[in-house]
């Protein structure tokens, strides 16, 4: 039954306060703090990118307007701008960063058996960086050419739920390929990355880990071909061999053997070369694999389109971190309770139900759902009848 709470505070009940806690005091983050906790920071920024505010005033503004349900939100404080800004600007972002990964363990243990159109059981992540433009003059510290600063968002997707694993936020001179260096590697699983991370010595660590890669191959590749398999034409692959680098320095970067293959897309008319270190796997398969690196571009659309992660509330390196990190977690969030709700309505459809809703007191399932949820009777009620 509905206590009369609303809606954001049973949407903060998912999350486990316990677990914050233990990370802020991994960071010391509330050392000298009097007022404002770390979880008030927390809170007034997720309430933010819930209802699309667009700055610091904004926020302030709304949530003074609802003082009387702060309590009853789980902020403890009086929301000011300029304390806002400065808990943004001087807490450390890995205190959201460490809470993040929390979310991310809980959401794929939810999502673990999720359907992802290849019939694999292995783990499936997809890499990729999408870069977030940024006024050199007002980020100094985020470069990335002579007149135009950046950061880019490297990001390891589990295809299982579109759950990012890993996001290593770093200015936008930082190229793609370096990021496969801090990459946590999985004995088993397929790593699936387009060609700009192809580096035949960082694929061989990968291969010596145990890991399998999927990756293309660029026009000016040099191989060698070993041996060719028999492929089925109809199905849009044109072969399937195995090959070694060509090259001098290819050759002591990847000692081992490679699989390359061929594959033609009808619809867009265009030859694909896939480069893997899986030998087992049907080539059409591999091709399969390939097309999940597509949900890690649908997960960054989805993720600048709906939260607020192009435009910025601070500053700083510090701020920005922050804010980001913050906008995955409520992206995970919303993820784990439409799993555990058992929700059919789509991520998007939901963010958009709580933009609207979070200050009325209604049961969460019943606003998030399409159907209604009726309030229990009690069984034993002793009051009398007025009318008979």
């Amino acid at each position: 039954m509905n206590s009369g709470s609303t809606i954001f505070s049973q949407l903060v009940g998912f999350l486990s306060h316990y677990e914050f806690q233990k990370c802020v005091s991994r960071y010391d983050g509330e050392h000298k703090v009097k007022s404002f906790s770390c979880w008030d920071q927390y809170l007034c920024m997720a309430f933010a990118q819930l209802t699309y505010r667009e700055s610091l005033r904004d926020i302030e503004a709304c949530l003074r307007v609802a003082k009387d349900k702060l309590y009853h939100m789980g902020i403890r404080s009086k929301v000011s701008r300029n304390t806002l800004s400065n808990a943004n600007m001087v807490r450390d972002w890995r205190i959201f960063t460490d809470f993040g990964q929390e979310l991310i363990a809980e959401a794929r243990t939810l999502y673990a058996n999720e359907d992802f159109g290849v019939d694999l059981d292995e783990t499936i992540y997809a890499l990729d960086s999408t870069t977030i433009d940024l006024c050199l003059s007002l980020f100094p510290w985020a470069h990335f050419r002579k007149n135009k600063g950046a950061v880019k968002m490297h990001t390891l997707l589990d295809v299982r739920g579109s759950i990012p694993t890993l996001v290593n936020i770093t200015h936008g001179k930082v190229h793609d390929v370096n990021i496969l260096d801090t990459l946590p590697l999985e004995a088993g699983s397929i790593y699936v990355m387009d060609r700009g991370y192809l580096d035949f010595a960082r694929l061989y660590t990968i291969h010596l880990a145990g890991a399998f890669f999927v990756t293309r191959a660029k026009h000016n590749t040099q191989l060698r071909r070993l041996y060719s398999h028999p492929v089925e034409k109809s199905t849009g692959m044109q072969c399937d061999q195995t090959v070694i680098p060509r090259g001098l320095q290819s050759k002591k970067d990847y000692p081992g053997q490679l699989r390359r293959i061929r594959y033609f897309d009808a619809e867009q008319n265009r030859s694909l070369v896939f480069l893997t270190n899986h030998f087992t796997l049907p080539a059409l398969t591999i091709s399969d694999t390939y097309r999940c690196r597509w949900q890690v571009e649908l997960f960054f659309k989805w993720i600048k389109q709906h939260l607020r992660i192009k435009k910025f509330y601070g500053n700083s390196e510090n701020a920005v971190k922050t804010q980001i990190w913050i906008a995955i977690s409520v992206y995970v969030l919303v993820a784990i309770v439409k799993k555990r709700l058992n929700l059919e309505n789509s991520l998007y459809t939901i963010l958009q139900i709580l933009s609207v809703t979070l200050f009325e007191k209604t049961q969460i399932l019943q606003a998030l759902s399409r159907e209604e949820v009726k309030e229990p009777v009690a069984e034993n009620c002793i009051q009398l009848n007025l009318f008979n």
